[in-house]
């Protein structure tokens, strides 16, 4: 019986030319990439040219990613960051965000701080005003996500930025769920820090980024002499270099093949909605991710 495979916003499927390009690095060039002979130097050099296409489809500079296991981490090391060098105890999240934030800030209630959890309207859109009126003096971070994993609505980052940094306030922005569906262009945000997953660009599961706008304010999760500093344990190159060969694919397609999704899932909808009564479709219907439909049947 054949498949059709439909939740690719929980993960997706690994791209053959993604499998092909880790290969190598699996078995005959098992070199430690930190190692200072010559073996070690062509995986550090693998390495790098993978950082350098990461940063590429971010739009910024290779000393600005830093690989870690996956987008949770990445999370949740932002936020960790944060808050080991600030004194005030205020962050402000949304209602709808991916389990690894609303945990750490159920934990961070337990230890005193204050969360203010910026409600959505029945469309699953944010009020900017209601950032204005949350932030205090005690406020020490904003994190928000760049798409919705659910309903795909496309969230006012650079807006949300620009407010939060009128204050002086960082900004995280969680955006696994927006990298290889929408362009991200990180300097153009202007975020503090930014996260992604590889395993929801169609390489393996195992393997994210976060993005650091200045190492001066970061405090590592993991310490250790690797990704200068900032990220303990020896790289996962195999999987670097998966994530490098998939940030290039998503660089060389130019969202030609997000478009003929998008027309896929607008049709899809359009024929359910004329054959079958008492149908909703929740989300931003003009602004969201292109792949992802919500649809609720009475």
């Amino acid at each position: 019986m054949s498949q059709i495979y439909f939740d690719n916003n929980a993960t997706t499927k690994l791209d053959d030319e993604v499998f092909n390009a880790m290969l190598p690095y699996l078995k005959e060039q098992y070199g430690n990439p930190s190692s200072t002979y010559s073996f070690g130097k062509s995986i550090k050099e693998a390495v790098n040219k993978a950082r350098k296409s990461v940063a590429d489809l971010l739009n910024t500079e290779p000393d600005n990613i830093v690989f870690t296991s996956c987008g949770s981490e990445s999370n949740v090391t932002s936020i960790l960051t944060v808050i080991r060098q600030s004194d005030r105890k205020h962050i402000i999240t949304t209602k709808v965000e991916h389990a690894s934030i609303m945990e750490t800030m159920n934990y961070l209630e337990s230890k005193g701080y204050k969360i203010t959890y910026l409600d959505v309207d029945k469309n699953g859109r944010i009020d900017t005003n209601q950032l204005r009126n949350a932030i205090t003096d005690d406020t020490c971070l904003v994190t928000v996500m760049l798409a919705n994993n659910e309903i795909g609505n496309i969230y006012p980052i650079k807006e949300i930025t620009e407010i939060a940094h009128s204050y002086d306030i960082p900004v995280h922005c969680d955006a696994v769920q927006a990298i290889g569906k929408i362009k991200v262009d990180v300097k153009d945000l202007d975020v503090d820090f930014l996260s992604f997953s590889g395993h929801k660009i169609n390489a393996p599961k195992g393997i994210g980024v976060l993005y650091i706008k200045d190492s001066n304010k970061f405090t590592p999760l993991v310490f250790g002499h690797q990704e200068k500093n900032r990220r303990g344990g020896t790289e996962n190159v195999p999987y670097i270099v998966a994530l490098g060969k998939a940030a290039d694919i998503i660089i060389n397609d130019n969202f030609q093949k997000e478009k003929e999704v998008e027309k896929l899932r607008n049709y899809m909808e359009s024929e359910i909605k004329k054959n079958i009564e008492d149908v909703y479709i929740y989300g931003d219907l003009d602004n969201r991710t292109p792949n992802t439909s919500s649809i609720a049947i009475k």
